[in-house]
């Protein structure tokens, strides 16, 4: 229950690309954010997730992260080179683990470990396929999903969407962009899970298999595929995703910082979501050529509260 977006440089009144995001959490679930230093780790350390214990790598970048204090991983951030991602909780067709990385792990170790938006990508979908996305995403109730993400450097700017095993990943190549709680790829993508490439370009038994157990038509569609058949169509500008998306549109070509934070404390739409459900953290961030700027918010409910600059050493 959260929305991210991105206005890409050329949609920008002064030509950096700048993220927003809110995250929505259930009522009364403290948020931190926290910065973390560059770190050396020794060779065979491990890093304990949320529910997994997975190796650790040699080198982890400096990050700043906004996340639910109850879990290792995080609902949004930066790191040192200028990368942010957020993501979203989907609900797809695939089912859904008992355990893994959560989505909000997969954040974290995305930032920690990419130094650009293409090799956080990597990062998140490389782990995701040896550990499996998985696990309750909450810390007092039954609360279970799958996840998108939309990541982003100074220089381009992705969004990836899971279903189970499955991923695809589309590059934005102009204007806005934003992702809510729905797969939003309608196509096969600019990136795949292997086995979508197989189905896409068949060779083999083997490929005329796993089409048959994907049940594809003849025009592939991730976000129809693992929807189900209500996918798709216009969105209303009531709802907070299609709010979200008309304020980003309607914004092209003059967006700034303050457009992002008027966005995510916009209520119109609930994008500043208050009930069971609220808004417990929120970050913008503009990156330039080598000037990144982030700003948090620290607590419940943007619509109340000043963006503080954090400073990433």
């Amino acid at each position: 229950m959260c929305d991210t977006f991105v206005a890409l440089p050329d949609a920008t009144l002064g030509g950096e690309l700048i993220f927003g995001k809110n995250s929505d959490r259930p009522s009364g679930e403290v948020q931190d954010v926290v910065t973390l230093p560059a770190q050396q780790h020794a060779a065979g350390d491990t890093v304990q997730c949320t529910y997994l214990q997975i190796p650790q790598i040699r080198q982890t970048l400096a990050v700043i992260l906004s996340k639910p204090h109850w879990m290792w991983g995080a609902e949004m951030g930066a790191n040192e080179h200028g990368v942010v991602i957020g993501n979203e909780a989907v609900w797809t067709t695939e089912p859904y683990a008992e355990t893994g990385l959560l989505g909000m792990d997969l954040v974290r170790l995305g930032l920690e470990r990419g130094a650009t938006a293409l090799a956080a990508l990597r990062v998140i979908v490389d782990l995701m396929e040896e550990y499996g996305q998985g696990g309750n995403c909450a810390e007092h109730f039954a609360f279970n999903y799958h996840n998108s993400y939309l990541i982003a450097d100074q220089n381009e700017a992705w969004v990836l969407e899971t279903a189970g095993r499955y991923w695809v990943a589309e590059k934005i190549t102009g204007g806005t962009r934003s992702i809510s709680n729905s797969l939003s790829i309608h196509g096969k993508g600019d990136l795949r899970h292997p086995e979508l490439d197989r189905v896409l370009a068949p060779s083999g038994d083997e490929a005329t298999e796993a089409a048959e157990q994907l049940a594809l038509g003849p025009e592939f569609d991730f976000a129809r595929l693992f929807s189900g058949a209500e996918a798709g169509g216009a969105l209303s500008p009531l709802s907070r995703e299609g709010r979200v998306r008309q304020l980003c549109r309607r914004n092209e070509g003059k967006f700034t910082v303050e457009t992002a934070k008027s966005i995510l404390r916009d209520h119109r739409g609930n994008v500043c979501w208050h009930g069971d459900f609220e808004t417990r953290g929120s970050q913008v961030s503009a990156l330039g050529q080598g000037n990144h700027a982030h700003w948090f918010i620290e607590g419940p409910f943007p619509c109340r509260q000043r963006y503080q600059l954090k400073v990433l050493q």
